[in-house]
């Protein structure tokens, strides 16, 4: 057996599928070898080939001028078996079919992505604790704009008696996302959760929202870490520090995350609109076509709050977090034409450095 079936059958635990084996042709005829990202820690990989696992260079897909390139969970990448120093080197990523992107931590109008290829975003919150709506909404923006399913869970359902009212309340916020709930202590309705969840699958969700033990739920065993929550505020302790890919025993890929503390919007427009379908459907029936819904006569969605049938927080929530995208989106704007101003400086310098070489050879 050749090592392409050999190793592409041994990936397909991983997700790998007869369209990869077709978009890899050029990089296997250069002599790569195909492996799937399980997780980035420190300018170098672990990754998952054919012949099993492996650590691995990020080489020259990790620029520092474009960090939404760099290798992350769940890419799939073109692997140089002979790399310097023998180290096996990341040659080139796949083009990525979807990806979970945030802005970045210093909020400098550069994405990072979360992980890659996901097929299903599972948005853990815990209905022990107050349901915080506007981070579910923010979270669910996020799964859409990604290209993914999202797809709600309501951890810890032992902890919490009114757990039918907590998944009308995610329900309110997340109109046509699937709402389940389960207890992965003891395990109701752990297979419900997993009759959801398709592809690889990736938790999010903050810390102390049962991420970890629900995916050592999923897999069957205890693979990933996980810690007490503290009593005096609710919150985790972080014990999932990176993220990491493990293949789930019924089929697909589970990749968990750590506790996501803040999560900023990047360019999510799409998936706003998705998040809130409801007010964007109300919105196309208000009188006028720029109508803002603060004071307009005629506007559909202060009527459908009047009524009842849209809770005024949800338009607040949508307001804020259309003007959080909307300032991200200006400073990418001017990140590029700093950029672009940037580069015409240089061709202007080269073009007097030219002309001045030019004219000392007359």
């Amino acid at each position: 057996m050749s090592y392409a079936s050999a190793g592409s059958s041994r990936l397909a635990a991983y997700g790998w599928d007869a369209t990869l084996e077709n978009e890899f042709t050029s990089h296997r005829a250069a002599g790569l070898i195909p492996a799937r990202v399980a997780a980035v820690d420190r300018g170098l990989c672990d990754v998952v080939a054919g012949d099993g696992p492996l650590r691995a260079g990020t080489g020259p897909v990790a620029s520092p001028d474009d960090p939404a390139a760099a290798p992350c969970t769940g890419d799939w990448a073109a692997l140089r078996p002979d790399g310097p120093g023998g180290r096996p080197v990341v040659a080139a990523l796949l083009p990525r079919r979807t990806a979970i992107v945030r802005s970045s931590a210093s909020r400098d109008s550069r994405g990072q992505v979360l992980a890659a290829n996901v097929d299903t975003v599972a948005v853990t919150v815990s209905p022990a604790d107050r349901l915080d709506l506007g981070r579910v909404e923010r979270l669910l923006a996020l799964a859409f704009e990604s290209g993914a399913r999202p797809v709600i869970v309501l951890t810890k359902a032992d902890r919490a008696p009114g757990t039918a009212a907590a998944e009308a309340e995610a329900a309110s916020a997340a109109p046509g996302v699937a709402v389940v709930a389960c207890s992965a202590a003891t395990g109701d309705g752990v297979d419900v959760v997993r009759a959801v969840l398709a592809g690889t699958v990736v938790l999010v969700g903050p810390s102390g929202s049962g991420k970890s033990t629900l995916g050592n739920a999923l897999l069957g065993e205890d693979a990933l870490a996980t810690g007490a929550v503290r009593e005096r505020d609710g919150k985790g302790r972080h014990t999932t520090v990176r993220r990491e890919l493990l293949p789930l025993p019924g089929g697909g890929v589970l990749i968990d995350t750590p506790g996501l503390r803040g999560v900023g919007l990047f360019d999510a427009s799409e998936g706003l609109e998705r998040t809130f379908a409801d007010i964007e459907e109300l919105a196309a029936e208000c009188r006028f076509g720029d109508c803002a819904h603060r004071t307009e006569p005629g506007c559909a969605v202060l009527a459908a709050i009047e009524d009842g049938t849209l809770p005024r927080r949800r338009l607040d929530s949508y307001r804020k977090l259309r003007r959080e995208n909307e300032w991200i989106a200006s400073r990418g704007e001017a990140r590029l034409r700093a950029e672009r101003q940037n580069q015409r400086k240089a061709i202007t310098r080269w073009q007097r450095q030219m002309y001045k070489e030019r004219g000392r050879d007359r």
